[in-house]
């Protein structure tokens, strides 16, 4: 179902059960999986795969080029995954040759509207970006963790898989996962404990948890002793030890670790 008003460029890879509304534009180098529909007024463009029962809403771009200086026009790469649904005003660059090439956003995510993904960016799947929220290239966002509205997060910080960011908050180191923060520049305030308990965990799970991320960020010390102790105290729980592998291996910017009250959470 192509609206005739659509401009469909040769050399398009259209899916069977596709849907293309009113003024839309697709490249030449796009692949469009079976059931994408793109609502109206999209434009997709350049070496984009766009998954499978995937949904674009009106004036979203996707897979044009990168907003950096030094790009040339090298031919890069954006991938969307499967029922990723893209809402209204987002824009996604591809990625560049000086990153890794190509931007990826997983399956099942939400991006709300006017959410913009740089360029080089990985989005884990799952994962749900709220209004507004704009992302530095070479971000990289691990699974099922949400970002609140208006955040903006600095280029090459990694969010960890199901942690939380606060609206407008400024993120500029990484965040550990199932971690929340929150503040004009980002504070950690506590765990993600809605996120921890849709994955079904107990509450003697939550407990150690939560035990385990006030000794490593509010505990005594010095950082990198409390990490090393809590490896051998709570590295058995599976989410803890991913945790401090994240930590483990910090990015160019290094682990948030600045508190902004001590994390007192309840498991109730």
């Amino acid at each position: 179902m192509i609206h005739p008003s659509a401009i469909i460029a040769a050399g398009a890879v259209i899916g069977a059960d596709v849907k293309i509304g009113p003024f839309c534009t697709v490249g030449a180098q796009v692949v469009l999986e079976d059931g994408v529909e793109l609502v109206s007024h999209v434009a997709v463009d350049g070496k984009t795969r766009i998954g499978a029962g995937a949904k674009l809403f009106p004036f979203c771009t996707v897979g044009l080029a990168p907003q950096d200086l030094k790009y040339k026009g090298e031919d890069t790469e954006t991938s969307i995954g499967p029922r990723t649904q893209i809402r209204e005003h987002c824009s996604i660059h591809r990625g560049t040759v000086t990153g890794a090439g190509i931007t990826k956003i997983g399956a099942d995510c939400l991006l709300m509207a006017v959410v913009h993904v740089a360029h080089d960016c990985d989005i884990g799947d799952g994962v749900v970006i709220s209004n507004n929220v704009v992302m530095g290239g070479h971000v990289e966002v691990g699974s099922r963790a949400v970002i609140g509205g208006a955040a903006a997060i600095l280029q090459f910080v990694r969010i960890g898989a199901g942690a939380m960011v606060g609206g407008l908050s400024g993120v500029p180191n990484d965040v550990t996962p199932y971690c929340f923060v929150f503040g004009p520049r980002a504070q950690m305030v506590g765990l993600n404990i809605v996120g921890l308990r849709r994955r079904g965990l107990s509450k003697a799970q939550l407990h150690e948890i939560r035990a385990a991320h006030k000794f490593i960020f509010a505990g005594p010390g010095v950082f990198a002793e409390r990490v090393a102790a809590a490896r051998g105290e709570y590295g058995g729980n599976a989410y803890v030890a991913e945790m401090l592998d994240f930590i483990a291996n910090p990015g160019r910017h290094g682990i948030l670790t600045n508190v902004a009250r001590a994390t007192g959470q309840s498991d109730e």
